[in-house]
């Protein structure tokens, strides 16, 4: 067989590893089904398994023939707490819990991918470790304990690579750009002090509700007047808590939101900004407004050209050219980043929409699901960018 051919072989195998992560998420690093079957699986392999790593990771060693680099591929493998609304036979089997991000996929892709390059070991030079992250949705995500526990190293790790399942495009393209691949995600609260009373006696109060609403739009501004506007920056409000009765004005109300920039110089700008107009507006309406919290998030994806080019390259022999996409940055964030600051590398998307199935809902909705034909396409991704920088194959 060829190797696309060997491949393909597994897409059932594939998928039922998929179906079967979907429906038994866990979350966060409270992982010990999911790790367990990973490290079950790595072991089946006869891979060197590490356990435990970053709390709940999971590493698999592959050493090839003869010396050489080692080339690290990651996949994340929590879900998130959601309830899924889908009415599929696969259904999350956890009450609010439900893989809405497609982690279960790359999982599964990254484990397949490892039974393939396990049977071809004679023609890798170096190593290849597998890592299987936990808790990429929160901050602090995985990767860094990861690399405070030394997944980077023993053996050093020379380059990275990651993908990650793009419903925002079309099933068996692939989406990718150097240099900055997506944004570092800040998180935000603010407190507002108000005076509270009678709603049918609103100038004997200060009303913490409409300076939370004159301060969610005011927000805005930074953004259409206050940034340079081809310095991308999101500011969004998405939580305001205020009240427990219909008919009184409450004495406080909280804002939580998130702030997405491309750099940390930018994020501090925002940061002062975020609290100067927050607290101008509530002094404005004779309240007051602390700002209780700023959380600078992970950094942002930065893609190395020249690991780019390489995945484009690999692309072209699984994909295709023409569906190759040459992307803009995302404001979406991604702890990827710390693994690429510590190894040149790569991260981009699978597309996995299919409108013609009714596969297009949003990332992180109750009713998100992926076209799971592309799961064979990430496999090869995996294997054959494993081979080429490996042993020094063509792409094809």
């Amino acid at each position: 067989m060829t190797l696309k051919e060997e491949i393909f072989s597994l897409k059932n195998e594939v998928i039922e590893l998929r179906r079967d992560f979907h429906m038994h998420p866990e979350l966060g690093f409270d992982l010990p089904r999911t790790s367990k079957k990973v490290s079950d699986y790595l072991k089946s392999l006869g891979l060197e398994v590490q356990e435990g790593i970053g709390k709940s990771g999971v590493v698999g060693l592959l050493e090839g023939k003869k010396d050489g680099e080692t080339i690290m591929l990651r996949a994340d493998m929590d879900a998130l707490p959601i309830e899924e609304k889908n009415s599929i036979p696969y259904k999350s089997k956890i009450k609010g819990k439900m893989h809405a991000c497609g982690h279960d996929g790359h999982t599964a892709m990254l484990l397949v991918a490892a039974k393939i390059l396990s049977s071809h070991k004679d023609e890798i030079n170096g190593n290849v470790k597998f890592v299987f992250e936990p808790s990429e949705e929160k901050n602090p995500g995985g990767a860094i304990l990861m690399i405070e526990d030394g997944v980077m190293e023993n053996p050093h790790v020379d380059r990275a690579y990651g993908l990650h399942l793009g419903n925002m495009y079309p099933a068996g393209t692939i989406g990718i750009c150097a240099g900055n691949f997506s944004a570092e995600p800040d998180q935000f609260g603010l407190r507002i002090k108000g005076k509270g009373g009678h709603g049918g006696y609103p100038h004997l109060s200060i009303d913490p509700i409409i300076i939370a609403s004159e301060i969610v739009l005011g927000l805005q501004t930074i953004v259409s007047r206050e940034m340079d506007p081809l310095d991308p920056v999101v500011i969004t409000v998405g939580k305001i808590q205020s009240g427990d009765v219909f008919n009184v004005i409450p004495e406080y109300a909280e804002i939580t939101g998130t702030v997405r920039t491309l750099n940390r110089e930018t994020a501090m700008v925002v940061a002062e900004k975020i609290k100067r107009v927050s607290q101008n507006i509530g002094a404005a309406f004779r309240g007051e407004v602390e700002m209780i919290d700023y959380i600078f998030g992970y950094p942002p994806v930065v893609n190395d050209p020249i690991e780019t080019e390489l995945i484009k390259n690999i692309a072209k022999a699984v994909i295709g050219e023409d569906n190759i996409i040459e992307i803009t940055p995302s404001m979406v964030g991604e702890d990827m980043s710390y693994f690429l600051e510590k190894a040149p590398g790569a991260f981009y998307w699978l597309g996995s929409q299919n409108v013609e199935k009714g596969l297009d809902r949003p990332h992180h909705s109750p009713d998100f699901n992926f076209d799971e034909d592309v799961l064979t396409m990430g496999v090869e991704m995996h294997v054959r960018t494993s081979l080429c920088t490996a042993c020094g194959k063509s792409p094809g």
